[in-house]
């Protein structure tokens, strides 16, 4: 298990652009988010270090599942006929069943530490949400939840395990915040979007002093956090002897396809072997594929900095498709950035075609996927199959975020064939994208 998080902000051929306070559209400083972080992490946030030491007690938790197992996909390959040679790194094996906790424990270790004593955040399907409660109760704090109210209604056994772990969770919009009120008045069946739900959880912790936030995704903190997935791959393969050719992962915000792709794409910068890095995203919000690269607010209510990302606009309301893991309408801005510089690639799919391929991927190698999941396990069966037909026995490597054992109720639709693919509105879309905030570009 590594004993450093890798920052892929040190090996950059161009720096990111930077984060800007929303009233003077200057360069952020450690003050401005120190409402809603602790020292360490804003620290974190900028650093351009490449290696960041990983706290023993954070460490000390994290062998409760790491190192996580990578397979050889046999059976799928086999299933495929394909010459290629598949590899998935598991992090379905955590207690909270995803990739989550590798960020929720040192956000968690860190707010402690700095004497926080309660942490409010969001969450879409509920991975984050699980694993910051199961973080939380950990390091003695309180947790409050706010969930994207489709995926509450969709998904009543997340919820319940986040009780388990002793956090309280609310649906999105919600009547305890001024903002979801606001929302409620506006529309009181509203199905809530991720952007909805962080400006609740920013609202409640900017309030109080013993409150902090706590962000699941899109920072580079949360991003940093996730490469114990890509370095521990890297020693996997090699003791396999092997290395990837293509790298694939599902996006929503961005974590774990950054913790599996990052390490990689590093090593290539630093003038390793170069693999094509695939991200792939649900055609029914497709920030990196559909959206514009400008910047934009994180959250509805336009209580976050202003980031330079792939947005389709901070009002766009994502259609209820069941990976609400994946329904935020911006990128994280280290994933924007990699994919304005070339480095990256992005295509997107429906929730048909994902599903049709997390059935294909249970049968063959026994893990039923997230629906998030699913979106990595259909790029790496496109990659492999594109293998099949040009001849070529390529190595491809893709990350299986998390188990679907919460997400039966969508595997049933699916099979009585009432899964539909969403599709988002194109004008909501032209007026989220219309309603970007104005940002001079620097001379």
């Amino acid at each position: 298990m590594p004993k450093y998080w890798y920052n892929i902000a040190a090996d950059l051929p161009k720096a990111p652009p930077p984060v800007l306070h929303p009233g003077t559209l200057q360069p952020v400083g450690p003050d401005d988010l120190a409402p809603l972080f602790p020292m360490e992490l804003i620290l974190q946030e900028v650093s351009t270090e490449r290696e960041i030491e990983i706290p023993e007690p954070v460490r000390e938790i994290y062998r409760l599942w790491r190192p996580s197992p990578l397979f050889r996909a046999h059976r799928l390959e086999k299933a495929l006929g394909t010459p290629a040679k598949i590899f998935y790194k598991y992090e379905g094996v955590s207690p909270a069943g995803s990739h989550k906790p590798n960020t929720a424990v040192p956000q968690a270790f860190y707010n402690a530490q700095a004497g926080t004593r309660r942490l409010t955040t969001e969450t879409g399907a509920g991975q984050w949400g699980t694993s910051l409660s199961f973080a939380g109760q950990l390091f003695g704090l309180e947790v409050l939840v706010f969930q994207v109210r489709v995926s509450y209604d969709q998904k009543p056994y997340r919820r319940a395990v986040m009780e388990t772990y002793g956090a309280r969770c609310l649906p999105s919009p919600s009547t305890e915040t001024e903002y979801g009120r606001r929302v409620l008045a506006q529309r009181p069946d509203h199905p809530g979007s991720l952007g909805i739900a962080i400006s609740e959880a920013v609202e409640l912790a900017a309030q109080r002093d013993d409150t902090k936030y706590a962000l699941g995704s899109v920072l580079n903190h949360v991003l940093l956090h996730q490469t114990v997935i890509g370095l521990e791959a890297m020693e996997q393969l090699q003791m396999a002897d092997a290395w990837p050719d293509v790298i694939v992962g599902a996006t929503g915000g961005g974590s774990n396809f950054a913790g599996i792709a990052f390490p990689f794409i590093g090593h290539g910068l630093r003038g390793g072997a170069r693999p094509r890095v695939v991200a792939v995203e649900p055609a029914a919000c497709p920030s990196l594929t559909r959206g514009k690269y400008a910047y934009d607010f994180g959250d509805t209510a336009h209580l976050t900095p202003l980031t330079k990302m792939h947005t389709l606009g901070s009002t766009f309301t994502p259609p209820p498709f069941h990976a609400g893991g994946l329904r935020y309408h911006g990128m994280a801005p280290l994933v924007s950035h990699l994919k304005e510089l070339g480095l990256i690639e992005a295509v997107a799919y429906t929730q048909t075609q994902c599903f049709e391929a997390g059935v294909l991927f249970a049968r063959s190698e026994g893990i039923v996927p997230a629906p998030e999941a699913n979106h990595a396990v259909k790029g790496a069966i496109d990659e492999a199959l594109r293998c099949k037909r040009e001849g070529r026995s390529e190595t491809i490597l893709f990350n299986l975020c998390g188990h679907g054992h919460f997400d039966m109720a969508a595997y049933q639709k699916y099979f009585a064939g009432e899964l539909k693919d969403e599709t988002y509105d194109e004008r909501e879309l032209a007026m989220a994208l219309a309603g970007l905030p104005s940002v001079p570009e620097p001379v």
